[in-house]
């Protein structure tokens, strides 16, 4: 997965692929000619490939190429894991978990899911805004918990876009992982992605009643 965004993300770097990837948002896989010669590579031969795992390569490839150029020219590129091939890039296979060793914490198993990153945008947003951002990104990652495969592509890269104007980073493999298993896996996924959510803001609201909780102790002392 790792070495697949890599390759997607370096590759981007010439505009007219970054176009042709773009451009497949959206579309099924009978109307993303440009994207073959770019993805198709990167399936794996070794096994029959369901199509929903085919598409969850192309949607991740789309995204990715879904922003500015200078994303492209200024990023580093994304740390790329031990030496792996075009056609074994997804051996591990769906829902799979980096390998850890001793006490690993929920992050260094699953990497952070979309429901960690959209409380992530509520968390670091400012003042006021944080509410409003509360707000949608809540209802957006309802919306896309009660989805088939099929409507989660669809609305996926509209929230993706959102996350993106917030400034923060969508963790592709473990996104991608989570597309490949949604079919037999979606409430178990569905519950990570709320799990995730609502433990991080929540954290964030007890953290800031802990730090007013101080500031009122020290405004009092003697």
């Amino acid at each position: 997965m790792h070495k697949y965004i890599a390759r997607i993300t370096d590759a981007c770097r010439d505009p007219g692929t970054r176009s042709a990837l773009r451009a497949g948002l959206r579309r099924d896989l009978d109307h993303v000619h440009p994207m073959h010669r770019i993805v198709a590579p990167w399936l794996p031969s070794r096994r029959h490939v369901p199509e929903t795992e085919e598409r969850a390569f192309y949607l991740i490839a789309s995204m990715i190429a879904d922003r500015p150029r200078h994303a492209f020219a200024t990023e580093d590129e994304p740390a790329e894991t031990a030496e792996e091939t075009p056609a074994s890039s997804a051996a591990d296979g769906p829902g799979a978990a980096p390998a850890g060793e001793g006490e690993n914490t929920q992050f260094e198993r699953w990497g952070r899911s979309l429901g960690h990153c959209l409380a992530q945008a509520v968390v670091h947003s400012p003042g006021r805004e944080r509410d409003m951002r509360a707000s949608t990104a809540e209802a957006r990652l309802h919306l896309l918990t009660r989805q088939s495969a099929a409507g989660l592509h669809r609305h996926l890269p509209a929230t993706v876009r959102y996350l993106r104007q917030t400034g923060v980073d969508v963790d592709w493999a473990r996104l991608m992982e989570d597309l490949i298993a949604w079919p037999a896996n979606s409430g178990r996924i569905s519950r990570r992605w709320l799990q995730d959510y609502y433990r991080e803001t929540d954290k964030s609201r007890n953290d800031k009643s802990d730090r007013e909780d101080q500031n009122d102790l020290l405004d009092n002392a003697p």
